[in-house]
């Protein structure tokens, strides 16, 4: 969302405020709020809301208090409209703060899905539900919104602004970015990969087992892999735990979080992904950048030709690479072009977010039996 956020502040007659919240105010996940400062950003307040108990339950403690610390500082503020992203719980409570007090809501990457049966999808679309407008990156994620009884009139389909940050920010020598993520010297003669992995409920067993494989493939292929810190998710901690071990290796560097920029210029000089980050099924394909998914999260979602899935065993991800090597595979990325846009997205979100009268918006009448597509 960064370069809305900016298109946003630049404009005289806008007033931006961001509410941080969750990870972004922990040091243990990097207490990525300084990065917001560094871009300059106005910041409206900070609320501490993440509890780290690894639990199914710490989670939901975790957007009560949100809901709890931001309705009165959002009720006093009282904004024109409240702009959220994605399919975590904080946009399911920016969504009912502003259902409950009758403030218009834009709601980012909805209509999207994967087939993983993991939570986030179904607060996805009940985030939807509750929102006023929708700014989509497709028209497939247009028809799943139709399909749930969402007006079309409510819809704008404008390409992923995710992708905006691979033009605005600048390229970095290999040399300086290993340098400043704190790389080791292994690296500096080595094929890069990024190995990203989230918990996901159902592999939370597996998970480690997961990102040692998947180390052990790169390293046995030649790599440096240069591993990010899990998100927030119940079983955070045992992923943590093992990357911990496995960045006592002279192949493998935990950089745990990073700046935008160095994240982009990461994903410039690297040679391949593994995990299950959104960032390969949504991002990579802007640098042709070639991406094994590992394990169920992001199944199901639209993807360019770069992204190969693969289970989590070590047979599998070792073919998964090979597979990589192949004329097949190499003319599949000689065509590749990213479905979600070329990264000329956030103007565009900007300037509808300033000439909508979201306020005439505001009451969801409609009956979904009655929607027409």
């Amino acid at each position: 969302m960064s370069e809305v956020f900016r298109s946003l502040d630049n404009d005289p007659d806008i007033e931006l405020k961001l509410l941080v919240s969750g990870a972004h105010l922990s040091p243990s996940f990097g207490r990525t709020v300084d990065l917001v400062k560094q871009d300059g950003f106005n910041i409206l307040c900070e609320v501490e809301t993440l509890i780290s108990g690894d639990t199914k339950s710490s989670r939901m403690k975790t957007a009560s208090g949100l809901l709890s610390g931001a309705v009165d500082i959002i009720r006093t503020y009282a904004p024109d409209v409240i702009v959220y992203a994605g399919d975590r719980e904080d946009v399911l409570i920016g969504a009912t703060i502003g259902a409950f007090l009758g403030i218009p809501t834009v709601h980012f990457f909805g209509g999207d899905h994967a087939t993983d049966g993991h939570v986030d999808n179904p607060v996805r679309h009940a985030t939807s539900k509750l929102s006023t407008a929708h700014f989509v990156s497709l028209d497939e994620h247009r028809r799943r919104l139709l399909k749930i009884g969402e007006n079309p009139e409510r819809i704008f389909v404008i390409g992923s602004v995710a992708l905006d940050k691979f033009l605005s920010e600048k390229p970095i020598e290999k040399h300086d970015l290993l340098e400043k993520i704190g790389a080791k010297s292994h690296a500096a003669e080595h094929p890069l990969a990024i190995l990203i992995f989230h918990p996901v409920d159902q592999e939370r067993v597996l998970a480690p087992d997961f990102v040692q494989n998947a180390t052990q493939a790169l390293i046995e292929q030649g790599f440096h892999v240069l591993i990010g810190a899990p998100n927030s998710d119940p079983g955070n901690a045992r992923l943590v735990e093992k990357i911990h071990q496995l960045n006592q290796l002279p192949q493998v560097t935990y950089y745990r979080n990073t700046s935008r920029k160095l994240f982009v210029n990461l994903m410039r000089n690297a040679s391949v992904m593994l995990g299950n980050s959104s960032a390969g099924i949504l991002e990579a394909a802007t640098v042709q950048l070639p991406v094994i998914n590992i394990g169920e999260r992001q199944r199901g979602r639209l993807c360019g030709a770069n992204v190969v899935f693969s289970e989590g065993d070590l047979q599998s991800v070792t073919c998964a690479l090979q597979f990589l090597d192949t004329p097949a595979f190499r003319e599949q990325m000689h065509k590749l072009i990213n479905p979600y846009g070329d990264g000329h997205s956030a103007v565009t979100a900007a300037n509808i977010l300033k000439q909508t009268d979201f306020d005439a918006m505001l009451k969801k009448s409609q009956d979904p039996l009655h929607v027409t597509c």
